[in-house]
């Protein structure tokens, strides 16, 4: 896993399609562009403390996150139980979904990974709540 630092780049704004898509049969009425949007504005509510980390690993695909995937992490934002945060659990970093109570605990999204149950001495830090997965569909 590494991080790679949020560049602050003229904004890039991109066709949106207000109507809602339905996954079945399209409306040949509704091909119309309303807006642009720019990605960044949606994406990135700090952005001097949101940097990119590209995942590794498989013990949070049940949340969507697979090997390779780009994650949008914010500084900023506070971990609070049940965010997915950027750890680093005695100089190893980590992915995980962070729990609070009954007690301290790092949980993987993936049935073939155990929990990492905090222990005294250990030292943890969050350096961020993940905001955004970014990853191809798997044909795309």
């Amino acid at each position: 896993m590494f991080a790679i630092p949020h560049p602050t780049p003229d904004a890039l704004e991109l066709p949106l399609f207000l109507s809602p898509v339905v996954c079945g049969f399209p409306s040949p009425a509704q091909d119309y562009i309303e807006q642009t949007i720019d990605l960044n504005q949606i994406c990135i509510e700090h952005p001097a403390a949101t940097y990119y980390v590209r995942a590794s690993g498989h013990s949070m695909v049940e949340k969507g996150i697979n090997d390779g995937d780009l994650l949008i992490v914010d500084r900023a934002l506070k971990a609070r139980h049940g965010a997915i945060v950027l750890a680093c659990l005695d100089g190893e970093f980590t992915v995980k979904q962070l729990q609070e109570r009954p007690f301290p605990a790092l949980l993987p999204a993936n049935s073939d990974f155990q929990p990492i149950h905090l222990l005294d001495g250990q030292e943890l830090e969050i350096f961020g709540v993940v905001t955004y997965v970014l990853h191809k569909t798997k044909l795309g």
